[in-house]
């Protein structure tokens, strides 16, 4: 194998490979990826067995062939090079040498067909979306996935197709639910049910999608969820097992309606909880007519209270609620005005952004 590619394209190929390799060495080989080069491009391969990505640059090929290398120590060696090109050189002992100008390295590699067989698929069903709808999907409710690996059917983000309507993604972690949908007309789909998309593809997911403006193509093929943008294919490994049915998780009729300033209440929460136990970050919130305190109490910190004006009208309510939860609520809404409507303090508390049905946040109350 012998390459000649410029230094921005290399960079743009291995640079999206780093979160994907495995760090853990469970097997060694993982940490590396696959160069193939074949044609007029420079291909890539890389996975942990869960996530893959598969992507191509533009490079004279000299030589066709391939050959696995460490994603890690290759990237910090070409992102260290001057602008230019760059000459990847596979050698016999399939070490990768690599070559600009006067200086020289070489890189131990292993033999391509020791790189684990790499997922593929057959599916034309792809399906039409704008990149930024998608990201903002996840941005609303991958903060609600649970981090506890014995609730493994958790760790992920409910992804549901409706046809004829559009996406829906739902995510909880017993403390607090995130439910976004959009409306995408005409859509058509062949998937009879909701798939669970875990956390690290879902990352992966968003790292392809900034800054893509136009759209992007998904499936589901089997247990793999499949995303193409441009000459980028990114598969993932759902996860098995069966989501629990969130709509019973979400309150109705709530009697007692809030309306707030959504930055008011971000600044406040964030100078209360400043004073509140670092574990439960808990803070309660003291409802009358107009007014919203809050208040946290830390018998090794000391306490802290602030004020806000807001609108509502009912009775007299107090509720403890984590901070942080509702704060990462906030960061995931971008209108001036949020709904927040509450029963009692043992009752779960419903948030969404005033006017807007499509996003929708449940968060537990807490005992202070």
């Amino acid at each position: 194998m012998k390459v000649e590619i410029e230094k921005k394209d290399l960079l743009n190929l291995v640079g999206p490979t780093q979160n994907i390799v495995e760090k853990r060495n469970t097997m060694p080989v993982l940490v590396n990826i696959l160069l193939e080069a074949e044609k007029d491009s420079l291909k890539v391969f890389a996975t942990d067995l869960e996530v893959s990505l598969t992507d191509q640059v533009p490079a004279k090929i000299v030589q066709a062939g391939k050959v696995a290398v460490s994603a890690k120590k290759l990237f910090e060696i070409v992102k260290e090079l001057s602008e230019g090109p760059i000459r990847l050189v596979k050698k016999e002992n399939n070490w990768l040498q690599i070559e600009q100008g006067k200086y020289r390295s070489q890189l131990v590699g292993v033999s391509a067909e020791e790189y684990p067989i790499f997922p593929t698929y057959s599916s034309q069903a792809f399906l039409k979306t704008d990149a930024p709808v998608l990201k903002e999907m996840i941005d609303k409710t991958i903060y609600s996935v649970s981090s506890d690996e014995t609730r493994y059917h958790l760790n992920g983000v409910f992804f549901e197709i409706q046809p004829g309507n559009g996406f829906k993604m739902v995510a909880t972690d017993g403390h607090r639910l995130s439910l976004v949908s959009k409306n995408i007309e005409g859509l058509k789909s062949t998937v009879p049910q909701g798939v669970i998309i875990p956390r690290k593809g879902l990352h992966e997911i968003k790292k392809i999608l900034e800054g893509v403006e136009g759209p992007v193509e998904i499936a589901i093929e089997g247990s793999q969820f499949i995303l193409r943008s441009d000459s980028t294919t990114l598969m993932i490994r759902l996860i098995e097992g069966k989501y629990p049915n969130y709509q019973q998780f979400i309150p109705a009729k709530l009697p007692q309606k809030v309306r707030i300033r959504r930055d008011a209440f971000l600044s406040s929460l964030k100078k209360v909880s400043m004073m509140a136990n670092e574990k439960s970050k808990a803070v309660l919130l003291n409802l009358s007519n107009g007014r919203m305190e809050i208040s946290s109490n830390n018998p090794e910190l000391g306490d802290a209270k602030d004020e806000i004006e807001v609108q509502y009208a009912g009775h007299d309510i107090k509720v403890g609620f984590n901070a942080r939860y509702i704060q990462d609520i906030l960061g995931a809404i971008q209108q001036d005005e949020i709904d927040f409507e509450l029963n009692d303090q043992l009752s779960p508390g419903l948030m969404r952004p005033h006017a807007d049905a499509t996003y929708t946040c449940v968060i537990m109350p807490m005992r202070i």
